[in-house]
């Protein structure tokens, strides 16, 4: 696998998301609380659909917040759910510690994952050859797996002072999905990895949506052969979006709106231009347009659409 250089795509509105919301600090505890709660059950939620698990959203909130196990569920789902936010809380204490990403953090990482469903496989890279499912792309060999391991982790110490936080992420991320170093649990893993990297560059926790699944897979079936442009775009917007949803949930009362933030919505966005709302919100789903999602709608600014137009002309793409 090639080392990929920084991306050439610039990360200026994350930039400045991430001022705004560290002009906020210190955060409101209760508000902060709150969100944390509200996090975790969607980033558990999300992370372990993604890898098959039929719990919904509400039934992972049971198992997280009640302790409840859901009937005609199957108990590994159950042990998905509750080992995902101990692995959660270990990120949290490593970034509170500054703690090293090295291996054995890793493996006790790995051991959270699939404690009491794959224990004799738990914190250790992989004795066999596997296939991903749906992927050209094949795993090493896994007598490979500990030189690679320990050039990822080398890379990871080169490239954290001198690379974006959000780039750095996406590309560690990649990395270990396509050493696929463990037996199982490497998609959880990896995107524990990915938040962890961002956490301790102020970011809050970014969650990959299972309505992405398809796109998810697609851009990293691209970066698999060195097309890493449309990857870090979707890692980043996802990274946009956590980033919105902190500044929503933590901005002071009467200026929470989208707006407040410098977004306006796709009607506003289309006035003026060629495009119609609904072709915006192709663009925008497309990951095209640079916007985000808060609830259920997609806003975007003035900014993203001039550079829309002068990058693809009138007539778009």
């Amino acid at each position: 696998m090639n080392t990929p250089k920084p991306s050439a795509l610039h990360f200026d509105e994350i930039d400045a998301q991430k001022a705004r919301l560290d002009r906020l600090r210190p955060f409101p505890p209760a508000a902060l609380e709150r969100l944390h709660e509200q996090m975790v059950i969607e980033w558990t939620y999300n992370s372990n659909a993604i890898e098959g698990s039929s719990l919904t959203l509400k039934e992972t909130a049971l198992v997280l917040q009640e302790g409840l196990t859901i009937s005609g569920k199957p108990l590994r789902e159950h042990l998905e759910a509750v080992n995902h936010k101990e692995a959660i809380l270990k990120l949290e204490l490593a970034v509170r510690k500054k703690s090293a990403l090295d291996q054995d953090f890793l493996w006790g990482i790995h051991r959270l994952i699939l404690k009491g469903i794959h224990d004799d496989e738990a914190g250790r890279w992989r004795r066999e050859r596997v296939r991903i499912l749906g992927a050209v792309h094949i795993p090493p060999d896994p007598v490979k797996v500990p030189r690679l391991m320990e050039e990822f982790f080398a890379w990871l110490r080169h490239e954290e002072p001198r690379s974006h936080p959000v780039w750095l992420s996406a590309m560690a991320h990649h990395k270990l999905v396509h050493i696929h170093p463990f037996i199982d649990g490497n998609g959880r893993c990896a995107r524990l990895v990915m938040n962890l990297i961002l956490m301790r560059h102020g970011y809050p926790p970014t969650v990959i949506l299972k309505v992405d699944r398809p796109r998810y897979y697609r851009v990293l079936r691209e970066a698999d052969q060195d097309e890493y442009e449309r990857y870090v775009r979707f890692m980043a917007r996802s990274v946009e979006r956590s980033l919105a949803l902190y500044l929503q949930a933590l901005t002071p009362s009467g200026a929470s709106d989208y707006k407040k933030q410098g977004y306006i919505s796709l009607a506003e966005a289309s006035r003026g231009t060629p495009y119609s709302q609904e072709y915006l919100s192709l663009l925008a789903r497309k990951g095209v347009l640079h916007a985000v999602k808060f609830q259920r709608n997609w806003v975007t600014t003035h900014d993203a659409v001039h550079e829309y137009i002068k990058k693809h002309g009138q007539r778009g793409t």
